[in-house]
């Protein structure tokens, strides 16, 4: 079964319409039982009272008034549906008999002769004995009412028998059965109205019900959307009630939800890094110890096979024991050397030497670095070339920078022929400004043009061995750029190389 019929089936709203409806039905019901067994002697008992406030009525106006004010007795009877007869006792002949003032019935008839008897039955007292109940009665309030069954006509009626101011006789007399068809049509009415009421009902609380279950709805959806971490919806339209309450809740929960979220993202995220940080540092860790073993295998045997020469005295003249001393203290260099670029290269890469940045004349710069390696370029015979005499200013932190100018010189002195030619000159792009140096040395394999920055990698061992190179020099140029978040390359030409790196100049 389709899941979205299910909800529709047992939703909320279908609910709350089906139980509207069964509360109705259930209270209409009652409400009809309640006529059916209690209707007929509710409206017995208001024609009791109704019959009793028409004959103070009737009594209060004989009492202010000499003559019978026939058109209001008119009106009463009318207007309440009842039967009218007053009479006045008239003394002649014959003694006393009753004079009808008043009938709203006429005179004559089986209904006017039924009242104008119970009259008489007043006139001649036989209701007024000691031992009646009913004489006693109007005695005390002027009237008494009772119920009447005429077998002949096969009717009821309610009869108000009494004495008027003035000394009249009155009765008054309503219908039980006019009472039953009132409410026998009360009852039907209320019958369908109450269908008519359920149904209309039914409908309108189909409809109104839909804005309690929208918010439920939407909150709904909300709560499935943050299921799947989604947490950029949020409940809107919200009443001033309960639901309206919860919708607010879950609003807040839901910025609660992403904010935390988002905190244990960026503490895993962090830990990742600490442990890819770790892992790198441990692989690096590895990789320095096999190098530097490695690097530091050939000088520590050199010095010691030399120093054990000395040791035994195998070159006896003072020549040759310089030679191997000379030999010991190169050597010794060269490891010296090799560790203090790779605590550099250490420092750089974990970021304990910061990059302090300042405005600094790159011309300046290049021309120290150049002149204080003229006596090694001379030993060879090389012509080193920078024509730029105007400033260039440049950002960045000046012994870095020195140190990546330094490297440069030195890989290009290592490479470069014998009466060779480097050659150093500058190239503004832009915002940056481009430092070439370059030398007419043996062309890098292209397939290994990205590999020279790796620490330790050497092109060619052989050659890098001979003039003390460790491969250590062009990683520290590589992590200083890296830390200036600057370019660095290098790139071949048709007779040499030629290395490069930029610098911001505004």
């Amino acid at each position: 079964m389709d899941k979205r019929k299910i909800i529709k089936k047992h939703s909320l709203r279908v609910k709350m319409t089906v139980c509207l409806i069964v509360m109705m039905i259930v209270s209409i019901l009652f409400c009809w039982v309640l006529n059916r067994t209690m209707m007929e002697d509710y409206f017995v008992q208001s024609e009791r009272k109704n019959i009793s406030e028409v004959y103070a009525a009737i009594n209060h106006k004989f009492s202010t008034e000499d003559t019978v004010n026939t058109l209001y007795l008119e009106r009463l009877a009318t207007n309440n549906n009842l039967k009218i007869i007053i009479a006045q006792p008239v003394r002649d002949l014959t003694g006393i008999s009753l004079e009808t003032v008043y009938s709203s019935t006429g005179r004559d008839g089986k209904l006017y002769n039924n009242m104008y008897g119970i009259l008489k039955q007043m006139q001649e007292y036989e209701m007024f004995g000691e031992n009646a109940k009913a004489g006693r009665e109007i005695q005390r309030k002027g009237y008494m009412i009772s119920e009447h069954t005429d077998t002949k006509l096969d009717s009821t009626s309610i009869n108000l028998l009494g004495v008027l101011n003035g000394g009249y006789f009155i009765v008054i007399a309503s219908s039980v059965e006019s009472l039953q068809t009132a409410a026998t049509i009360a009852t039907r009415f209320l019958a369908y109205a109450a269908v008519f009421v359920t149904i209309l009902a039914s409908i309108a609380m189909f409809f109104y019900s839909r804005r309690f279950t929208r918010p439920i709805e939407e909150m709904s959806e909300i709560a499935q959307k943050m299921t799947r971490l989604d947490f950029d919806a949020r409940v809107v339209n919200l009443p001033e009630d309960e639901i309206g309450q919860l919708g607010r809740s879950m609003n807040q929960m839901s910025e609660q939800l992403e904010q935390t979220i988002s905190e244990l993202k960026t503490a895993n995220a962090q830990l990742k890094k600490d442990i890819d940080h770790k892992i790198q540092i441990d692989e690096m860790r590895k990789e320095f110890l096999s190098h530097v073993s490695h690097e530091l295998k050939t000088p520590i045997a050199l010095i010691q096979g030399y120093a054990e020469g000395l040791v035994d005295n195998v070159m006896e003249d003072e020549e040759s024991r310089a030679f191997y001393c000379d030999v010991i203290m190169d050597e010794a260099k060269k490891m010296n050397e090799m560790v203090q670029k790779l605590m550099t290269l250490n420092q750089i890469e974990f970021g304990q030497n910061q990059v302090t940045m300042q405005r600094f004349d790159l011309t300046e710069i290049l021309k120290n670095m150049i002149e204080s390696n003229r006596i090694r370029f001379q030993q060879k015979e090389v012509k080193v070339e920078f024509y730029h005499t105007t400033p260039v200013y440049v950002w960045g932190d000046v012994f870095m920078i020195e140190d990546v100018i330094n490297n440069y010189i030195s890989n290009a002195y290592n490479h470069v022929k014998n009466r060779g030619k480097v050659k150093v000159w500058l190239e503004e792009r832009g915002k940056v400004v481009r430092v070439w140096v370059y030398n007419d040395g043996n062309r890098i394999p292209e397939e290994e043009l990205s590999k020279i920055w790796i620490r330790f990698y050497k092109v060619d061992k052989a050659r890098t061995r001979e003039y003390g190179g460790s491969g250590v020099g062009l990683s520290i140029v590589a992590a200083i750029m890296d830390a200036h978040g600057q370019k660095y390359g290098v790139k071949n030409h048709e007779n040499g190389v030629a290395f490069y790196f930029e610098l911001e100049s505004r």
